[in-house]
């Protein structure tokens, strides 16, 4: 299972203490349009300044490929931090280099200085062990509180990590706990939602999953796939037809490993993909040649939520329909609601995560009443999939802390 080395272990008392942040905030008009991220890093933030700690915050912000773009500065997220935490928040124009020493150098204890942006420097992506070095030496401890960044192997996520002495902050403590208790040592029985357009982004997901888990549903486009494999006919509908061999692998895979795989018994049908089009409903083996597979049907939803009452975790990625074009949301919001009826009367762990997932998630309104949900998007699915990512196995307790 895994273990990390936590902040509150570290003594942080008149240190420099370098914490890598998520501040790719969605901006507009060259300010902060969404300050949700910043919000994240508040109680790590918060604490390191309680405890007399001299921060120094590392981010990147969109791509900008190893070169400095003025439109892609960290600058514009300063004063909105500042705000949030109510205290200065001193900002320097570079990353490594004389102007950043100088700048960590005038810090008093308390104090917060942000970074400029650690994708200006072509070392970052790279992971270069001469940028790591030079980051490192700004710094006595370092702490990684951007799970959404952890699965890459850059400079401020895994160079600068193996340099010095490495725990994780709060909001990656929290991410990290949820998922531990949703994938690694779950309450037992474990469902798992998976959705989405296609199987091919996520063989890894479903292959892992199958063997972690006790039920596994699928929907979306996915799930016309699975059928296909299985000798439904799914009409017009989304599908990698060029992926049976392997869609029929997985469902073997579950077999072997007793998950029970849960498909659409019922689905909404129509002729176009476009909002508000007329629709059909029927049985999963009476679709049309001339009909698409756009949601589940009532009764479907109504199994799954038969299914989740046996459940004690449930994990979700991905929505059950195409549900950013009314009425094809309905199937994914209905499922949503009954995740929330469970969590509050049965006390089911509930875990959600990625994009599209959240975006639904939010649009039944039920986000916050779910036992937690992951903004991390691909760091998200990368452990669900079982892989390791390189900025949480360096904070790891099997890690070699440096001294």
């Amino acid at each position: 299972m895994t273990e990390i080395r936590r902040i509150q272990d570290a003594e942080v008392a008149g240190k420099r203490v370098l914490v890598r942040v998520d501040f790719n905030v969605p901006m507009k008009d060259g300010a902060v349009s969404d300050d949700t991220r910043l919000r994240a890093a508040l109680p790590t933030i918060g604490w390191l300044q309680d405890n007399g700690a001299k921060t120094i915050l590392l981010a990147h912000f969109g791509r900008p490929k190893g070169q400095r773009n003025d439109e892609m500065s960290l600058e514009p997220v300063g004063q909105p931090l500042a705000d949030l935490l109510g205290s200065e928040v001193y900002f320097v124009d570079d990353v490594i280099g004389e102007d950043a020493a100088a700048a960590v150098e005038d810090l008093n204890d308390g104090d917060v200085l942000l970074l400029q942006n650690t994708r200006f420097e072509a070392g970052e992506e790279k992971n270069d062990p001469a940028f790591a070095k030079a980051l490192a030496s700004l710094g006595d401890l370092y702490v990684n509180d951007a799970f959404s960044a952890a699965h890459r192997a850059h400079g401020s996520t895994e160079g600068v990590a193996s340099l010095l002495p490495a725990y994780a902050g709060l909001s990656m403590q929290s991410e990290i706990d949820h998922l531990v208790a949703a994938l690694e040592a779950p309450e037992r029985p474990v469902i798992a939602i998976v959705g989405g357009a296609k199987v091919s982004t996520k063989i890894d997901l479903l292959q892992n999953l199958v063997k972690k888990v006790d039920m596994l549903f699928v929907g979306g486009g996915m799930a016309n796939t699975l059928l296909h494999a299985q000798g439904v006919n799914i009409g017009n509908s989304l599908c990698e037809k060029e992926l049976v061999d392997t869609a029929r692998m997985i469902l073997a895979n579950a077999e072997e490993s007793g998950c029970k795989i849960l498909l659409p018994s019922d689905v909404v049908l129509a002729k176009e993909f476009a909002p508000n089009p007329e629709t059909r409903l029927a049985p999963v083996g009476e679709v049309g040649d001339d009909e698409m597979i756009l949601d589940c049907g009532p009764a479907t939803v109504t199994a799954l939520a038969l299914a989740m009452e046996d459940a004690k975790t449930l994990i979700w990625n991905g929505p059950l329909g195409a549900f950013e074009i009314p009425p094809f949301h309905t199937a994914t919001v209905t499922a949503a609601k009954q995740v929330v009826e469970q969590v509050k009367a049965n006390g089911l762990v509930a875990v959600a995560g990625g994009g599209d997932t959240v975006a639904a998630l939010n649009q039944a309104e039920v986000a916050e009443d779910f036992t937690f949900v992951s903004t991390a998007g691909g760091a998200f699915l990368e452990w669900m999939e079982g892989k390791a990512l390189p900025g949480v196995a360096v904070l790891t307790k099997d890690a070699e802390p440096v001294a």
